[in-house]
């Protein structure tokens, strides 16, 4: 595998302000992902892909060099992902690495960490188009996911003979942290094109992604705990 990592932070959010330069536990909300890529892959691997002169700023404080600012035209709510990967993998093409594989980490994911990264690159391998992170959906389209028919009345989004939820299949929801994609079938298919896909499960407290005030309060009440419990664990010590 020769990766380029992407993690795509532009200026501004309309869910939650600013979101990726907020302090969360005192600590910029994109700096968790920095951090946790940074103890995985080599610094030359990484791109910051980003229109905010902040972001650069708190991507070199954290020993990153941020080789370009994105385009304005790949920084509005309509740019796409892939548009935003691809235009990192011929910009990476044009000083000469030419990356096989890329991974996208998203700077909404702080409990993303090292041991998440690692484990989902282990279970890529030649013939897979994609690995991505997700978590076991609470809501089961047998079950308690309808949609309107011509009539206004609700139906099962996906009709079944089971008679209780856990009979249902598993339903898989992509969590947003970790997304390691063969560029080739990227460039080709897109991301809602590709079909041979393999999930890396992850549990709720790790799959947070924040995306509105919600989040980040979950996310602040994740910190305490976790603090807590190391507190505690030293004191024991």
């Amino acid at each position: 595998m020769k990766p380029l990592v992407v993690i795509p932070a532009r200026a501004g959010s309309k869910g939650l302000p600013n979101k990726n330069k907020k302090s969360l536990n005192g600590k910029p909300l994109i700096v968790y992902t920095l951090e946790a890529a940074m103890c995985v892959f080599p610094k030359e691997q990484i791109c910051v892909s980003t229109d905010d002169p902040e972001i650069i700023q708190l991507s070199k404080e954290a020993g990153l060099f941020v080789p370009f600012v994105r385009p304005a035209h790949l920084s509005g709510d309509t740019a796409s992902s892939v548009d935003v990967l691809i235009h990192a993998i011929e910009y990476y093409n044009s000083i000469g690495y030419f990356a096989d594989t890329v991974i996208l980490l998203q700077p909404t994911s702080p409990f993303r960490d090292k041991i998440h990264i690692t484990e989902a690159l282990q279970s890529f391998s030649e013939g897979i188009e994609m690995v991505v992170s997700v978590k076991e959906a609470k809501s089961n389209p047998y079950f308690s996911l309808f949609e309107e028919d011509e009539n206004g009345y609700l139906r099962p989004s996906k009709e079944g003979a089971f008679i209780r939820r856990q009979d249902a299949p598993v339903v898989w929801e992509y969590n947003g942290a970790i997304y390691i994609v063969n560029i080739e079938a990227l460039k080709k298919f897109g991301f809602r094109g590709l079909t041979r896909i393999k999930k890396y499960q992850m549990d709720r407290i790790s799959s947070l992604d924040i995306d509105d005030e919600m989040d980040w309060k979950i996310a602040e009440i994740v910190c305490k705990e976790i603090h807590r419990t190391i507190q505690e664990k030293t004191n024991a010590e």
